[in-house]
C-alpha cells in the first residue's frame, strides 16, 4: 500500500518486468509552504491539509532511486549526504533536514557502493548528489558519473546555480570524474535519459523500461503533486520559469499515458504514483503501491 503525504517516505520498492526499483533513503526535510513555493496561495494548504505536517511543512525525502536489472545496478541521484541543519536558498529559509543515512539504507538492502556501476544525476543540487564524494574520493568507487552536459556547462564555467553543492565537496571532484549525457541516450540496460531544463539549466528526468510498466524518474520537475495540476507555481530554486513550465506540462503528458508510473522523490510517503484526471478535471497524482522494506531513517520532530 502507499503511505501519507505528509510522512517522511519509507524505504519502498516497486518490481515490474524482472526490474526492481527502491527508494534508498537518506534521510527527512520538511520545507515551509511559503519558504518553497512562494506563489502557491495559501487557500490551497488550507484546503489541502492532508499536504502538510503536524508542524504545517511540506514532507520531502532525499535519497536515491536503486535501479536493479540482471545483476546489475544503477542509483539516480544520490541523497543530501550527512546534513542536520536548517536549510535555505539564497538566504531565504525554507525549512529544516536531517539526513545522512544512504549508505545504512543500502547496507540494510544488501547492497555495497561497489556494486553500483553507474550513478546518474537528475541535477547538481544539495539534496541529489551529497553522497557522490567523501573526502574528495567516489563514495561508489566503481560508478560512472552521468550528469547531462547542459547542467554541467555552468560549473566548468564556473557559475553559481542557486541550490548547488559546494565545489570542494562536489563540484571540484566531479569535474574530473564526469562523464556527460545527452538528451535520448541510454544510460544504463533500459534506462534512457530525458533532458527536462527548467529547474536548473540541465535537469533531467529517466525514464525506465520495466515492461509492462513505463518508469519515469522527474527528479525536482515536480516538488508536490499540486504543481502537476498547476504547473504555473513555481519552486524557490527554479532557475527558468519558463523552462520548468513546459517540462512540467511535458511530463504531465507523459505520466498520463498508459502503463506509466511516476517517481517522485520528494512526494512525501507517496513516491510511486500515476497522473489521472482528479474531480476537477485537473492531472493530479494518484498514489500506486510499493511495498515497505524498511521505515523511514530519519522522522523530523514536531
Amino acid at each position: 500500500m502507499a503511505g501519507a503525504l505528509n510522512e517522511q517516505s519509507a524505504v519502498r520498492v516497486l518490481v515490474s518486468g524482472g526490474v526492481r526499483l527502491t527508494y534508498v533513503v537518506d534521510g527527512a526535510m520538511g520545507l515551509t509552504p511559503a519558504g518553497f513555493f512562494p506563489e502557491v496561495p495559501e487557500s490551497y494548504w488550507t484546503e489541502h491539509p492532508e499536504a502538510l505536517d503536524s508542524a504545517g511543512r511540506v514532507a520531502m525525502s532525499a535519497g536515491g532511486l536503486l535501479v536493479e536489472r540482471d545483476g546489475r545496478a544503477l542509483l539516480i541521484d544520490a541523497g543530501l549526504g550527512v546534513v542536520s541543519r536548517e536549510m535555505g536558498v539564497g538566504g531565504a529559509s525554507i525549512g529544516f533536514a536531517d539526513s545522512g543515512a544512504l549508505p545504512e539504507t543500502l547496507a540494510a538492502l544488501g547492497i555495497a557502493p561497489s556494486d553500483v556501476e553507474a550513478v546518474a544525476f537528475t541535477h547538481l543540487h544539495v539534496d541529489h548528489a551529497g553522497w557522490a564524494f567523501e573526502d574528495g574520493q567516489p563514495f561508489f568507487p566503481a560508478a560512472r558519473y552521468l550528469v547531462a552536459a547542459e547542467e554541467w556547462a555552468p560549473h566548468g564555467r564556473g557559475e553559481t546555480i542557486p541550490g548547488a553543492p559546494s565545489r570542494e565537496a562536489v563540484l571540484g571532484p566531479l569535474e574530473g570524474r564526469r562523464t556527460e549525457i545527452a538528451d535520448g541516450e541510454e544510460v544504463f540496460p533500459g534506462v534512457r535519459a530525458l533532458v527536462t531544463p527548467g529547474h536548473s539549466p540541465g535537469h533531467t528526468s529517466f525514464v525506465i523500461d520495466a515492461g509492462p510498466l513505463r518508469v519515469i524518474a522527474f527528479g525536482d520537475v515536480f516538488h508536490f503533486p499540486g504543481q502537476i495540476a498547476h504547473p504555473e507555481w513555481p519552486s524557490r530554486p527554479d532557475v527558468d520559469a519558463t523552462g520548468v513550465l513546459a517540462a512540467r506540462r511535458r511530463l504531465a503528458a507523459e505520466l498520463a499515458l498508459p502503463d506509466t508510473v511516476g517517481f517522485a522523490c520528494h512526494f512525501g510517503d507517496q513516491v510511486f504514483g500515476r497522473v489521472v484526471p482528479g474531480p476537477d478535471g485537473l492531472p493530479s497524482w494518484q498514489p500506486v503501491a510499493a511495498e515497505a522494506v524498511l521505515p523511514a531513517p530519519r522522522v523530523l520532530p514536531d
